[in-house]
């Protein structure tokens, strides 16, 4: 934690901004894939590229407004506020950010810097939880499209199967923690500036022009620069192996394991949607076209919110940010939830 005084300027860790590149994991990764498909698949190289800078494009605007207000509260102090909102009740604070969660507009990977800012302001890991894992399975413009490509039903049960997955994530948060478990949930060797707070841990003055401050001023440079490489470069890590999949992973291939009415249709969506998936908007197409084929709407489901959850692109952030037993658990809980959710779905009716 890092104590700011008119006197004392914030310290700051920007290792991922000084160390060498050839001691970045991430980036000796991205090298490696480079160079192995610059020699086996030449052509796919510059397709990679550009699917990946397109990506990062168009994540930019999201990015630099999610990045300015996680410093912009440590500059601030605001971050003391943060924690608050979620004070009281942990079981009022979990239903609720799951409710919001649900119609947020967040990806899985768009919402990272807001969870690393609420987890580094001292918010409980359950409703986090709750919020991380509802948020990138449903907003308004994809209940939109949904609605649209697949079927008003469809969309609706997506957005409660949303709300439910959270609920589910943020209660099981509630009873492992209070039998002593995930306790410090961020990794200590991250250096996004997400893991410690740079307000003081006991200010209660929110200095909202915090840019009249030279030490303020200084604490959001170095938190917005440090957030930012770190997000930077996990990202399009995340971005190129996406590309590598729209690439490589047949939808044939899919239809193949889930396209099927079977007693095993739904677990098998959610395992090959989990990792395979794409990307919530190119999805909506590919499920529809899935279904016209024999895929159950329950496997659909399983499919889009099991994939929307824990995606190779969002695991890889969050492998970044988290312990190892927080993104374990993150990972179970969005599979056990998409399939929990989809058979419900599936006992219903499941009309779309």
């Amino acid at each position: 934690m890092n104590i700011v005084t008119e006197n004392q300027p914030p310290k700051r860790s920007l290792n991922s901004l000084t160390r060498p590149i050839v001691a970045d994991r991430v980036l000796q990764a991205m090298l490696v894939m480079i160079a192995t498909i610059a020699i086996f698949d030449p052509p796919q190289l510059g397709t990679s590229i550009y699917f990946t800078l397109q990506a990062l494009w168009q994540m930019l605007p999201f990015f630099a407004l999610a990045i300015a207000v996680a410093a912009g509260a440590k500059a601030s102090s605001a971050d003391s506020l943060i924690a608050a909102a979620f004070s009281g009740s942990p079981l009022r604070a979990t239903v609720l950010a799951a409710l919001i969660g649900a119609i947020s507009p967040f990806c899985s990977c768009g919402v990272i810097p807001l969870i690393a800012a609420l987890l580094a302001a001292g918010v409980p890991l359950a409703p986090v939880m709750a919020f991380w894992i509802a948020s990138p399975i449903m907003d308004p413009e994809m209940f939109i499209l949904t609605a649209a490509g697949i079927g008003f039903n469809f969309a609706m049960a997506k957005t409660l199967a949303a709300i439910a997955m959270g609920l589910l994530a943020g209660f099981t948060v509630l009873v492992i923690q209070r039998y002593g478990g995930l306790v410090d949930p961020l990794r200590s060797d991250n250096s996004s500036g997400c893991g410690s707070s740079g307000a003081s841990e006991t200010a209660t003055t929110v200095y909202w022009r915090f840019w009249k401050e030279p030490i303020r001023r200084h604490l959001f440079a170095n938190e917005s620069a440090a957030i930012a490489s770190f997000l930077g470069k996990w990202l399009t890590l995340a971005f190129f192996l996406e590309s590598l999949m729209l690439a490589y992973v047949s939808s044939d291939w899919i239809a193949s394991y889930v396209g099927s009415d079977n007693a095993f249709a739904i677990p098998l969506a959610a395992l090959v949607g989990a990792p395979s998936y794409l990307n919530g908007y190119a999805a909506i197409p590919l499920v529809s076209g899935l279904m016209e084929i024999g895929m159950t709407p329950g496997a659909a489901m399983a499919f889009v919110t099991a994939g929307a959850v824990s995606s190779i692109p969002a695991a890889i952030a969050v492998w970044a940010l988290v312990k190892k037993p927080v993104f374990m658990l993150y990972l179970l809980l969005g599979v056990s939830g998409a399939i929990l959710t989809a058979w419900v779905y599936q006992l219903s009716g499941g009309a779309v």
